[in-house]
């Protein structure tokens, strides 16, 4: 096992790479040894590392964009901070030390004939926390892929590194459930050809991607890739023809998907780049054709979103939503919600927020969408929205959502 002691001292903070890219062994070298060094903080973006939450020492505190993956069960336990904030605003927090930054742990490829390793699949903020960043720890993993794009990091600036030969994190699709085909038909219909698409990973943004089989010349610019997108890429859905930025490049940060797709992303025509550049307010508004497909925890009648909290626990964060959502609404073509109707047996859709943020404001949101219908509220009044939002909520709740809208004069308070 690497000693870390030589490199972190009492105080210092820590980054590592996220998903897919996470260098596991790095994280558990610390959580093993964190006692002896004394406290430290660390950012964290999206992991699955049950270890992590479940034998956090106390002298490791974690702080994050969100509460993704395993960190909502941190948030459950209140051991997790929550730094509010856009995905495109982290190169900023990092340039001003205000995340912690005195230590990085990496995961990259082997070095190459120059003594270059690529961040491979998992290039979003780690390359801009690099440059601010004065120690280095590597794992070098022999199956991180080489990926068009991913910055080079010369073998000579990593203070320590360890090999490996290991699987990089999987996440095996899931097949969709009826609600979700329908929601991904509903926002398959909003999208036209040759537009440039955003979109996420999982079940819903998965059946959407294969919703899209029949349209031709789509581009993609966002932060994170699956399986589907090379699907679509093989089909000649996926083009990128049109784009006005990047044409013929399907742009992303990360990606996390299954060993087949890693293996294949060398040879595709997939660049991945820092997030300075994916949610940069000044390339995303070169995207005139930019559709934004975004999910959310809840939305209320008038189009504002939350995608942060249910009840007080982290489950999501603001993310790159905004990033895509206010570029697609105000310089691009469609700001999209995507959201089941309902969850645990509770409306999505609410008469005010009941979680208390709002992730994404309403005038960021053009069409809400749901396995119901799709709610158009560009240009619509505010109480127009709220009935259109009504008509696309899930029949068992339109009655007791008309309900509240009258008794609380939601209409007419919010014209």
């Amino acid at each position: 096992m690497i000693d870390l002691t030589p490199h972190i001292r009492p105080g210092d903070g820590i980054w590592w790479s996220q998903t897919s890219a996470e260098p596991t062994p790095l994280v558990h070298a610390l959580l093993d040894q964190v006692a002896s060094i004394g406290p430290v903080r660390a950012f964290v973006g999206l992991t699955w590392d049950r270890r992590l939450t479940s034998e956090l020492p106390d002298e490791l505190s974690v702080v994050s964009y969100g509460g993704l993956g395993e960190l909502r069960r941190l948030s459950g336990q209140s051991r997790l901070e929550v730094v509010p904030c856009h995905y495109g605003a982290l190169p900023r927090l990092f340039a001003e030390r205000r995340l912690p930054c005195d230590v990085g742990f990496v995961q990259v490829s082997p070095p190459d004939s120059a003594g270059n390793c690529s961040l491979g699949v998992g290039v979003d903020y780690i390359a801009d926390a690099v440059e601010h960043t004065p120690v280095l720890i590597a794992e070098i993993n022999r199956r991180m892929p080489v990926t068009l794009g991913a910055p080079r990091i010369p073998l000579s600036r990593f203070a320590a590194v360890i090999e490996t030969d290991r699987p990089l994190l999987e996440a095996p699709e899931r097949p969709s459930a009826a609600g979700e085909l329908a929601i991904a038909r509903n926002v398959a219909a909003l999208i036209d050809d040759g537009d440039t698409i955003q979109i996420g990973v999982g079940t819903l943004p998965s059946a959407v991607l294969a919703a899209l089989a029949g349209h031709k010349d789509l581009g993609l610019h966002s932060g994170m890739i699956s399986d589907g997108v090379l699907r679509l890429i093989d089909s000649g859905v996926l083009t990128g023809a049109r784009k006005e930025i990047d044409p013929g490049l399907h742009v992303a940060g990360a990606a996390l998907g299954t060993a087949a797709m890693y293996d294949r992303l060398p040879g595709m025509p997939v660049a991945f780049r820092p997030a300075s550049y994916t949610h940069a307010p000044q390339v995303l508004s070169q995207l005139r054709s930019l559709v934004a497909i975004n999910s959310a925890i809840e939305v209320d009648l008038t189009g504002q979103v939350g995608a942060e909290l249910r009840n007080t626990t982290y489950a999501g964060a603001v993310g790159g939503q905004v990033d895509f959502s206010r570029a697609a609404a105000m310089t691009g073509g469609r700001s999209i919600i995507a959201v089941r109707a309902q969850s645990r047996g509770e409306s999505t859709i609410k008469p005010v927020l009941e979680f208390g943020a709002v992730t994404t404001a309403r005038a960021d949101v053009d069409f809400v969408v749901t396995e119901y219908g799709v709610a158009a509220l560009r240009g619509c009044s505010l109480g127009e929205r709220a009935r259109r939002m009504i008509a696309v909520a899930a029949p068992e709740h339109r009655d007791k959502l008309e309900f509240d809208l009258d008794q609380n004069d939601l209409a007419s308070a919010t014209e």
